[in-house]
């Protein structure tokens, strides 16, 4: 995950996300936002391997990072909870 470190830039970015995050209220919504921010960004970089590259990049980041962050630490309460399989 990229973490940013000029404050206008992070400020101007979560100041637009938190718009489009409030409509969002099912994962279809959630699908249109993201392929519609890379779909943007495809068409501003133009086409080529590397933006398709960059693209496919940060999906990959962005869900390794959502999976370390979120999923990982809610899969180890849930084991403390209900009990390992392994």
């Amino acid at each position: 995950m990229p973490y940013i470190k000029n404050e206008a830039t992070k400020d101007a970015i979560s100041a637009h996300m938190e718009e489009v995050v409030a409509t969002i209220i099912n994962p279809g919504h959630l699908n249109y936002a993201i392929t519609s921010l890379i779909n943007q960004y495809y068409k501003d970089t133009g086409p080529s391997y590397v933006a398709i590259n960059d693209v496919v990049g940060a999906l990959e980041c962005a869900k390794a990072e959502f999976y370390r962050r979120v999923a990982v630490p809610y899969e180890e309460e849930k084991i403390k909870e209900n009990g390992d399989v392994y």
